[in-house]
This record gives structure tokens, sequence and C-alpha cells, in this order.
């Protein structure tokens, strides 16, 4: 009941035909919103607002214009869209508010900048639809060979990778700006990022609450003329990275603060050990100061072991919490 609650079927009460009743359910027609963030796309956004609303001829395209400096508003107010303005820059904060102010049953998000075919919507929304999904993901085809910079398809790699072994499969893209989610899943998601981290939040999101999700595969283009990336690799990627840790601390503190209690431990082991034979052949601990060092190791291990079992304690009730609101938006 879940997925009929996110895409907006009705259940109608029983009819009665020659004695028995007969209960169905009658899909209605989903009400899709098509969410664009954009800075500086004069370039591009009248061609993607078109391509979207061709490939979803009942949706609404909604930009949202994070201080644009060209005509980026003026041009997808003309070509139809629903223009609306986030002064403060950073696309997490953007994201954030349309999914807190735009309201439908199924929502589809892609940038402004041409890269992602409009015409694969149709195919992301249909899969989300028809198989009860909460979120689906428009892995870029190509991209982790080539991500139209020197530096971005090795990222691209490193991430996912990273994200594998920190949070567990699931996702093969998890930088793709491209996807379509459930009702559920937009008024349930926090959306604490403030910037292009904002997409490994919402796999970690889908992924610690075990949501149903998938994957399709996309064209992924290159900029056209005139168009300039607003990604920078070095900036962009560390706060990546600084947001995979900052996650993993608050829905996996055990295991996090278990490496750092494992090294902790592993350290003062090793400059212990020396200092144990000298003092069991000789009586002496004739290096005072590594002796001190070590013992401060294991106390911070220990203290280390003792905080991620109480944060991770919380954790879980705030797990519970994400998904009891979660539920309560799928009923």
């Amino acid at each position: 009941m879940a997925a009929i609650g996110c895409v907006g079927l009705l259940r109608k009460p029983p009819c009665i035909d020659g004695g028995q009743a007969i209960d169905y359910i009658r899909p209605s027609e989903p009400r899709i919103a098509v969410l664009v963030p954009c800075l500086n796309e004069a370039a591009t956004i009248g061609d993607v607002v078109a391509g979207f609303q061709t490939s979803l001829p009942d949706c609404v395209v909604h930009v949202y214009d994070n201080g644009s400096t060209d005509e980026t508003a003026r041009l997808a107010a003309d070509a139809g869209a629903v223009v609306r303005t986030e002064p403060v820059p950073g696309k997490g904060r953007v994201v954030r508010r349309m999914f807190a102010e735009v309201d439908a049953d199924v929502y589809v998000m892609a940038d402004g900048d041409g890269t992602y075919d409009p015409s694969g919507a149709s195919m992301l929304v249909k899969c989300l639809v028809n198989d009860g999904l909460d979120m689906v993901v428009g892995t870029r085809t190509g991209v982790t060979t080539d991500a139209g910079r020197a530096g971005h398809a090795f990222g691209n790699r490193l991430f996912n990778r990273l994200y594998r072994a920190l949070f567990g499969s699931g996702f093969t893209d998890i930088l793709s700006g491209y996807r379509a989610f459930s009702r559920c899943f937009v008024k349930s998601f926090p959306a604490v990022s403030s910037g292009f981290e904002i997409e490994t939040e919402m796999s970690v999101h889908a992924s610690q609450l075990r949501l149903p999700v998938a994957e399709v595969e996309v064209d992924y283009g290159t900029r056209p003329d005139g168009s300039t990336s607003k990604l920078r690799t070095v900036a962009d990627g560390t706060n990546i990275l600084r947001a995979m840790l900052v996650l993993l601390k608050e829905y996996r503190p055990l295991a996090f603060f278990g490496w750092v209690a494992g090294a902790c431990y592993v350290t003062s082991v090793a400059l212990g050990i020396p200092l144990a034979i000298t003092y069991a052949q000789t009586g002496l601990v004739p290096r005072l100061p590594t002796a001190i060092l070590a013992t401060g190791l294991a106390v911070v291990g220990l203290l280390m072991t003792t905080a991620g079992l109480v944060l991770d304690s919380i954790a879980k009730g705030r797990l519970e919490a994400k998904r009891l609101a979660y539920l309560s938006l799928a009923s």
C-alpha cells in the first residue's frame, strides 16, 4: 500500500455484482512535477523545458534559479516553466526548497545544462509508477570513462566504490542528478546538504530506509557551446568526500567511531609491546613518554568505542522516526 499512496491510485468501495462484492483499484493519472535547479543556463534552459514538456505532456516544469546573472529566468518563463528564485547559493539548498514547496505525486529532477536527455524522463516515470518504487536513478552512460572533464571520470569511479564500501551496494552512479521520486520520498527526505553532495545524501537516505529503488541507463551528453560547468573538481570532490564521512557518522556511528577506536588500539599495542617486553626482562620502563602515549591511545580507543555505542542507539531511534514519517505519508 505504500506505493499506492505515493503514485495516486484510488481504492473504490466494493461494488455489488450478482450478490458478490468486487473490490478493485482504478489508477488515476499522477501529477508530475519536473524540478530543474539551475544557475546561468540561458544557453540551454529553453530547450530543456521544451524537452520535458514533450516527453511528459501533462507535467509542470518548475525552474528554480539560483541567482543567475543572465537571462535564465526569463527564458525559462517564456518556455512555459514555473520560475522561482533561490538567492542562497548551493544546489542542496535549492533542492531543499523545491521539495518543500512543490506538491505532486511524481517528481523528476534534472539539471538545466542540457546534458540529460529529457526524452528519458518518461522511462524513469514509467519505471517508478509501474513498479511502485520510491526513487529511480538515471545512470549516466559512460560517465565513469568520460565525464566531460579530466578528473571527473576518476572521481565518479572513486566515489561510487567508496559509497559501496561505506553504505552497501544498490547504486552504480550515486552522483547522477537525473532522478524520479515518489511523493513519499520527497516529503520524507531531510535534505541537509548544501551543495553538489545532495545526490549522495539522497542515495544514503534510500539505502538506510531500505526504500524500493531502481536504476535506468540514460544518455549523458556534453554541454553545448556557451554553457559552462558549475562543478569544481577539487572543491566539490572534497565536499562530497566530507559529506560521505559526515553521513557515515550520522547513519553508522558505530562503524565510524569503531574504525577510529581500532586505529587507536592497534597503535597502542604496537607501541606497548616493546615496552612490555623490556619491562618483563629488566623490570624497568625506559621510555616513559612512549608508555604514556600508548596508555593514552588505549583510553581514547575506549572513549571512541563508548561514543560509537551510544550514538548508534541514537541513530537507530532517528532511523525509526524517519521510517515512521515515511510510512505516514504512504498510508
